[in-house]
């Protein structure tokens, strides 16, 4: 298993902490309907590893635990303006060199496999989804129809930073999730 990123094949229900829960629900459906003679097209997620290393890289941990900390979501307009730039932070920031060559790495090879028109979704896959107590469905990104490497990096950091919008910082309020103990997987 690369630091960056898993191959769906490769995922199961067991790896919700590794790609979130909607990336490890991927992974377990491949492996079962691929037993059953189901093709599933393939994919790769990116690791929750990468997400913190990408905030990490790009002094973000503290800045947004800092911002957030101080945070009283009942003020929709404090909400909006932090909610925004973090977000902004995020989209602004570079990606680690490790994870833009296992993704270069991983898309040529999907490339190679489907050819040069093919398409890509890039979705949001959180740690926290679909528990018992709360659901975060829906609550982040999901992009369709993505082409290209450089739309994919943009696609990844779009994810990332809505992990960040107006809705699910506050439903993580509410709910008693501590900001930064949940992680993404695109």
């Amino acid at each position: 298993m690369n630091d960056y990123i898993v191959w769906f094949d490769q995922l199961s229900k067991d790896d919700v902490g590794i790609v979130g829960g909607k990336n490890a629900s991927l992974g377990e459906m491949i492996s079962h309907l691929s037993q059953a003679g189901v093709n599933v097209p393939t994919g790769f997620a990116t690791t929750t590893h990468a997400y913190c290393d990408f905030l990490a890289s790009n002094g973000l941990t503290m800045r947004i635990k800092q911002l957030l900390d101080q945070l009283d979501v009942s003020d929709i307009n404090a909400l909006t303006t932090v909610g925004k730039t973090i977000r902004g932070w995020l989209l602004e920031a570079s990606l680690p060199d490790a994870l833009l060559q296992a993704v270069t790495q991983a898309y040529q090879q999907l490339v190679a496999d489907n050819g040069d028109a093919v398409s890509f979704a890039v979705r949001s896959s959180a740690t926290a989804e679909d528990l018992a107590d709360a659901s975060f469905a829906g609550q982040q990104e999901t992009l369709l129809n993505i082409r290209g490497l450089e739309q994919i990096f943009a696609a990844i950091k779009v994810v990332f930073a809505s992990l960040y919008n107006d809705r699910a910082i506050a439903y993580r309020v509410h709910h008693h999730f501590q900001h930064d103990k949940v992680y993404l997987s695109a």
